[in-house]
């Protein structure tokens, strides 16, 4: 039952999300996938690590497709480069069954999640809005809201 609701609530999230939101959950869901991955690779469970690495290579591929390179200019074909090395590492993983790869990707996107973390608080003080004092860096993601 708990299952249920938390899944019901990840799936409203994702639904109601704006767009900065929906890459920091995208950044953080990758995150999370390549640290399971490095758990499985220790743990020689070949299948979750396959779905682990799996998972996170079509959470990267998306980020990649969601580029706009009309607007985005030398960021966003910089980012493209990066995504298209980090999936190409993955591959690497896979096929020799090694953490260090792993490790690169895992470093590479906490910081570019980082950076979008960033991105979302200087967002939320440029329109004079609180940020929760309590919140810790290591959360998901920074919360905006647009609206305040």
């Amino acid at each position: 039952m708990a299952h249920s609701i938390h899944v019901h609530y990840q799936h409203s999230e994702v639904l109601t999300a704006e767009p900065l939101k929906l890459v920091q959950i995208l950044y953080r869901a990758a995150v999370d996938s390549v640290a399971a991955a490095r758990r499985h690779v220790r743990a020689r469970e070949i299948g979750e690590r396959n779905a682990a690495i799996m998972r996170a290579w079509n959470i990267v591929n998306e980020l990649a497709q969601s580029l706009n390179h009309t607007a985005g200019g030398d960021i966003s074909r910089n980012l493209a480069g990066l995504y298209a090395y980090m999936q190409s590492r993955l591959l690497d993983a896979n096929a020799q069954q090694t953490e260090p790869p792993l490790e690169e990707v895992e470093d590479l996107l906490t910081t570019l999640l980082e950076g979008w973390n960033g991105a979302a608080a200087e967002i939320a003080a440029t329109a004079g809005c609180r940020t929760d004092p309590s919140a810790s860096e290591t959360e998901e993601y920074v919360p905006v809201n647009y609206a305040c």
